[in-house]
């Protein structure tokens, strides 16, 4: 397993270089890659300098018990929706009381298509305390796995642009 996640060492490592710099701390809240992103920030020794906690809020239950979605969002507009993305990257916010956050939600595959969200649809969003919430929209390609990685990916990359 930490074959697979040291692609993302050189990600982690630059990110974990710009939360210290800050004095800032991390959680994730994730759906479609159940954990990968929280993963890959503590596959590198030190991480629990920055890295405070993950939500595995694979189910909408989870994701209204643990980090706050409001059931009406998920109603209205389904789990991969940029309200959901939103709410989740709020309410990890707040539920681990840290300076960031990011959410993912999303079909990665091979099925779970909706009309309007094919396989490959997440959406992502990063809240900063103090700051808006903006959900990022993501068309990815490829099996199961290559659209979990390319999340990670993207997550990796706006939580770093961020933190700079």
């Amino acid at each position: 397993m930490s074959h697979a996640l040291s692609r993302w060492d050189d990600a982690v490592a630059s990110l974990a270089q710009a939360l210290r710099a800050k004095g800032w701390h991390l959680a994730t809240a994730e759906s479609c890659t159940g954990g990968l992103i929280a993963a890959a920030c503590t596959s590198i020794a030190g991480s629990s300098d920055w890295f405070e906690r993950g939500f595995v809020t694979y189910s909408n239950e989870a994701k209204t018990e643990l980090i706050g979605v409001p059931k009406t969002l998920l109603d209205d507009h389904g789990a991969v929706s940029a309200e959901v993305a939103r709410a989740m990257a709020d309410g990890a916010l707040a539920a681990a009381d840290v300076d960031l956050a990011v959410a993912v939600t999303g079909i990665a595959g091979p099925g779970g298509a909706t009309p309007g969200k094919p396989v490959g649809t997440v959406w992502m969003a990063v809240a900063q305390r103090g700051a808006v919430t903006q959900p990022v929209l993501l068309q990815l390609g490829g099996s199961r796995s290559d659209v979990r990685e390319q999340t990670v990916d993207a997550a990796l990359a706006a939580l770093l642009t961020r933190a700079r």
